[in-house]
């Protein structure tokens, strides 16, 4: 069913929100904790469709996991080599991060192994990852040019290596260092630009001989991962359409709580601060090894800016989030160095293009990103593409429309954003479901 939105302006966003938990940090935690020694227990766990689906996976391939309390999970780690052969294919859903990131788990295992996804998922390109895996001697087969299904031989000896990226991508990083655990020696990866450092990090908490500076990590095959509890900070970009949504709409001021802070993550935050956003940062924390804030977030006038290459990598996620936000602002907004964004749940610069000029706003789209000319958006009809975060974006744009804005193809929200329509309305958004045609 083609499930849709119907969104338009309502008024000042006002109060606390706390939004679901890192959906990154919920699928590295389940998949560490599963090949730890020992009971894991894990909080703040993303109940969405694509953790869901990697929890689903762990659970054929022996782990026995189990949820005491919705956000809550209990994971009886089996050991490095203690997975089982699955009886069937394993259905990773709409996850991009679950596949890519199994894909190196799995290609040191000694059974053979199927990855599939949904429609989406198997539009989007897994050579990226298999390319260095085969490096290390692991034996990944794909379709048609590396889409799934991942067929991945089981058995293989896998070696270290040292892998200069050619792309700056956290998957493809920690696909090799989860490969690197099963491997001979050491394994380092070097990046053109320094990515999120998610799975460096619980690597260490889990007892992994790892280390990692901004653009590089290495790992030392064979270690003995001992369990260990980990605490899921709020979701940085399930926070961004908040704080967009805040910053753009007149009157508002608006706090999000226990938000993620890590420093890989956060190029949003300091783009939307050179754009004239307010955003109060408040007293930095700890929450399993990750920094924490509240973000304190209230309306300002905005300004387009060129943004920093330098902040692309820490931002690749937001980048829907800011394109709504550009679109509000006064002058033009530069987006380059984000190829990436073609190789997402949609080509989120075609996508996101086609949703401005579809609302009124000009766009330029560039192979790496585009330029908006912030102006006044309009009522109007949006695709999403099935793309959870150009839906997003789509209705936090719509709380500074002149006019309605019917955006389709909403379902996979649930994907990462349980409950996003529940919250934005007690936030102050208007967003009300719409019947799909027919």
């Amino acid at each position: 069913m083609n499930m849709g939105w119907l969104a338009s302006a309502r008024g000042p966003l006002r109060g606390r929100v706390r939004v679901p938990g890192d959906k990154s940090i919920s699928h590295r935690a389940i998949m560490l904790a599963a090949i730890a020694e020992g009971t894991s227990r894990i909080t703040g766990f993303l109940e969405g469709e694509d953790t869901l689906a990697t929890a689903r996976v762990f659970a054929q391939l022996g782990v026995r996991i189990e949820a005491p309390a919705p956000s809550e999970r209990v994971v009886h780690g089996v050991g490095l080599d203690g997975l089982r052969a699955p009886a069937a294919v394993l259905d990773c859903g709409n996850a991009g991060t679950g596949m890519r990131l199994l894909a190196g788990l799995l290609a040191g295992q000694a059974f053979d192994s199927v990855l599939v996804g949904d429609e989406s998922l198997s539009r989007r390109p897994m050579g990226r990852v298999a390319e260095p895996l085969a490096l290390m001697g692991a034996r990944i087969e794909g379709c048609d040019g590396g889409l799934p299904p991942l067929r991945i031989t089981g058995g293989v000896r896998l070696r270290g290596i040292d892998y200069a990226s050619p792309v700056a991508s956290a998957q493809v990083k920690s696909a090799v260092l989860l490969a690197g655990l099963y491997a001979e020696g050491e394994t380092t990866v070097t990046e053109p630009r320094p990515t999120r450092d998610y799975t460096e990090r619980m690597l260490q908490a889990f007892g992994a001989r790892v280390a990692f500076s901004p653009g590089g990590a290495s790992v030392i095959g064979r270690p003995r991962l001992r369990a260990t509890d980990v605490r899921v900070p709020a979701d940085f970009s399930s926070a961004a359409f908040f704080l967009v949504a805040a910053s753009i709409v007149p009157g508002s001021d608006l706090t999000i709580e226990a938000v993620g802070m890590n420093p890989r993550r956060t190029g949003l935050l300091e783009a939307l601060r050179l754009m004239g956003a307010d955003i109060e940062t408040g007293p930095l924390r700890e929450e399993g090894g990750e920094p924490v804030a509240d973000l304190r977030v209230r309306a300002a006038p905005l300004h387009g800016i060129d943004v920093p290459l330098a902040l692309v990598p820490d931002m690749i996620d937001e980048f829907p989030a800011l394109f709504a936000l550009a679109a509000c602002a006064s002058g033009r907004t530069t987006v380059r160095g984000a190829e990436e964004l073609r190789v997402k749940e949609s080509d989120r610069i075609a996508s996101m293009a086609a949703a401005l000029r579809a609302l009124g706003i000009d766009v330029e789209e560039r192979p790496d990103g585009a330029i908006i000319e912030g102006g006044t958006p309009r009522g109007g009809e949006v695709e999403s593409h099935g793309d959870h975060r150009i839906a997003m974006a789509s209705a936090v744009l719509a709380q500074r429309t002149q006019g309605v804005v019917e955006i389709s193809d909403v379902a996979n929200v649930a994907t990462s954003f349980p409950g996003f329509v529940e919250l934005a309305t007690a936030a102050g958004f208007r967003l009300d479901a719409a019947s799909p045609p027919g």
